[in-house]
């Protein structure tokens, strides 16, 4: 039914998606209702059924996509540009922010504790974000390479994975104790470590 949509339809059904992302922000997935989400997107229960045959599953789906994509949206242009090792700082700086606002609330993670990893399209959202994610890390490394700040026999898809994994760790640890600590010292060692690679004569 999607790929049918008009242009209309689908500004429509992306309204339904980013104003229940907005509800369940709000009221949190548990307490949200879909008559809270008809009456924030001034939705009746026929459109939002015509959108969203399988209900209020299905639209938790397609919000944990929405807000999967607002992960990377959210450190852009930054992520976008890493070509230079002050690039890659405001980057850092970027990822601190947006996780020290969302504080010890995930609405990605409480989504999947809702609707289980194992549902269809939830596991493969994860998987796709993470691989975007790392993708676009190492095509930072490689911009780096391509200036001649870091060497061109580094592991670059290991040092990618390496971020990636620092970030999710220093990012559990925030949503367990509150704190920003742990992300940012694990931001700054990958960085740092990075930049040891390039040796003191690439060095800014």
């Amino acid at each position: 039914m999607r790929g049918e949509l008009t242009a209309k339809g689908q500004a429509t059904r992306s309204r339904i998606v980013e104003g229940a992302a907005a509800v369940l922000r709000e009221k949190g997935v548990g307490s949200a209702t879909l008559d809270d989400i008809m009456a924030r997107t001034s939705t009746s229960k026929s459109q939002l059924f015509h959108y969203f045959p399988s209900g209020k599953d299905e639209l938790l789906v397609a919000v944990a996509q929405f807000e999967a994509d607002q992960v990377l949206e959210d450190q852009q242009p930054y992520l976008g540009r890493l070509d230079s090792w002050e690039a890659w700082e405001q980057w850092r700086d970027a990822v601190i922010r947006r996780y020290e606002a969302q504080g010890d609330e995930c609405p990605l993670g409480s989504l999947f504790l809702q609707i289980g990893r194992s549902t269809p399209g939830a596991r493969a959202i994860v998987i796709e974000l993470m691989r975007r994610w790392q993708e676009s890390l190492a095509a930072g490394i490689r911009s780096l390479q391509a200036a001649g700040l870091l060497p061109s026999g580094l592991d670059v898809e290991a040092r990618a994975a390496a971020l990636l994994a620092a970030i999710q760790g220093g990012v559990s640890i925030l949503l367990s104790t509150g704190q920003s600590t742990h992300l940012r010292a694990a931001l700054g060692q990958g960085i740092a470590d990075l930049r040891r690679c390039a040796g003191s004569s690439t060095a800014p």
